[in-house]
């Protein structure tokens, strides 16, 4: 402009220095915004004095913009009159100063925001499941994308489109983990059937953004370009990214589960074998008693011996795998209760019913894991002075096992070594279960004044 009107152009002059004291102006007004005016009134501090500071900072920038932009069309001087400069380039940089502050408090606004959501992404996610930690983050990086696509003067069009475009970005993405893609796998289907759930969620709310980008772009074009350049969006690359997403987060969780529950299932077990009596010691020694058993005709004791001895030869070989047939189980339960029926048989008042299913499928289970059960009703429920009764059944259906143990109790003596000692191993069991079985079992138990009652279903393979 200087050459058109055949001026002498000083680039210090009417360029450099100017730009030098706009930017100081604008580093200025944003330390002063951001760390003085803002936070006082956020926490209500002297609020009139703060906004009358933050007047101040607009009519210095006003100030600031119109005395240097003199400087920077300084070629107007030369076929205008002064007080047409002055008034056209004050006229304008009332605006631009406005629009500078709306920038720093949209910078404001963002930054809050920002810290809010991101140092209470657990609290957020609890209390609205449909708002991921991934859609939280989406959330606080649009606002950055906005606000510095709005710094950069970038054109209206394209930041409308991209702030219609940029949330329902993040709606589908949330939507997609909260519904869409659980309910699809539920149902054993595919990435194509999820895509036309999508599809048709794009259909619905395609027509209040088609109502709302008319009314800000005031035409149909622009309406039909935006809305097509939505819809392929979404079905192409957010619906496509958020079924990615969600399967590898799936597969990282079925790989720490399964961590997790090794580590469980090694401690449960550790604990467990503590609470039991070790049988590389006994072993040895058992095969003696039945021997000496045998010398001296005690035929029940010679039973009992052997039982004991087929009891710890399954806890040595059979107890440390991960799963075993479930009729080696029941041989260990069987083993078990006749051991125990050895020493209540003499006693008419003791009544021990056993339904327990003989032909079952090729079905496993993890080992010792029945037990526990069959071991508290024998302890709890049985009384050689009092009438006592156990009832156990254990039957199949298809690959679902359906165990239950019924007993009487009986309130332990003064003299009982076992009167404090409630052992670990219901809980031990409640924990095992929640470890191998998860989502696939039921444990309802019920205690009243004379009865104690376990049911417990599983879905075994």
């Amino acid at each position: 402009m200087f050459n058109n009107y055949h001026l002498h152009y000083s680039y210090s002059k009417f360029y450099f220095f100017p730009e030098v004291f706009r930017y100081t102006g604008y580093y200025g007004a944003f330390l002063l915004w951001n760390f003085v005016i803002i936070p006082a009134l956020a926490e209500k501090r002297r609020i009139a004095w703060h906004i009358i500071l933050g007047l101040a900072l607009l009519t210095a920038l006003w100030g600031l913009f119109g005395i240097t932009d003199t400087w920077l069309k300084g070629y107007l001087f030369y076929h205008k009159s002064a007080d047409y400069v002055y008034n056209l380039v004050f006229k304008t940089n009332v605006l631009y100063a406005l629009w500078v502050m709306m920038m720093l408090t949209f910078y404001s606004m963002i930054k809050y925001s920002a810290n809010f959501l991101l140092s209470n992404v657990d609290k957020i996610q609890a209390k609205y499941r449909v708002l991921t930690h991934d859609c939280i983050i989406a959330i606080v990086i649009c606002m950055i994308v906005a606000f510095m696509m709005a710094l950069a003067d970038f054109p209206v069009e394209l930041i409308t489109t991209f702030v219609i475009i940029a949330p329902v970005a993040i709606g589908i993405y949330a939507l997609s983990f909260y519904s869409l893609i659980p309910q699809t796998l539920a149902k054993n289907r595919g990435i194509f059937n999820y895509l036309l759930k999508t599809a048709g969620v794009m259909l619905l709310i395609s027509i209040p953004i088609g109502i709302l980008t008319s009314l800000i772009f005031e035409s149909s074009e622009p309406t039909f370009i935006v809305g097509g350049f939505n819809c392929g969006i979404q079905l192409l690359i957010t619906g496509p990214f958020a079924w990615i997403v969600y399967k590898r987060k799936m597969a990282g969780n079925q790989e720490i589960t399964y961590l997790k529950t090794a580590l469980g299932r090694s401690t449960a077990d550790l604990d467990f074998l503590r609470s039991q009596i070790n049988p590389h010691f006994l072993f040895n020694a058992l095969n003696t008693l039945y021997g000496t058993a045998l010398q001296e005709n005690a035929e029940r004791t010679a039973e009992g011996v052997q039982r004991l001895g087929d009891m710890m030869r399954f806890m040595l070989q059979e107890n440390m795998q991960e799963k075993i047939l479930l009729v080696r189980e029941i041989d260990y339960l069987n083993n078990y209760i006749a051991l125990q029926t050895l020493r209540t048989q003499t006693s008419p008042d003791i009544s021990i019913v056993l339904q327990i299913e003989e032909h079952i499928n090729a079905l496993q289970i993890a080992p010792m894991l029945l037990i526990p059960f069959i071991e508290n009703a024998f302890k709890h429920g049985i009384s050689l002075r009092q009438p006592s009764h156990i009832n156990i059944s254990l039957q199949t259906k298809e690959n679902t096992l359906y165990f239950d143990v019924h007993n009487s109790i009986h309130p332990k003596v003064f003299n009982d070594t076992e009167k404090y000692n409630n052992g670990i191993g219901l809980e031990n069991v409640k924990q095992r279960l929640i470890l191998l079985y998860p989502n696939k079992h039921e444990l309802v138990i019920r205690e009243s004044a004379k009865d104690f009652f376990i049911h417990l279903t599983i879905q075994l393979q």
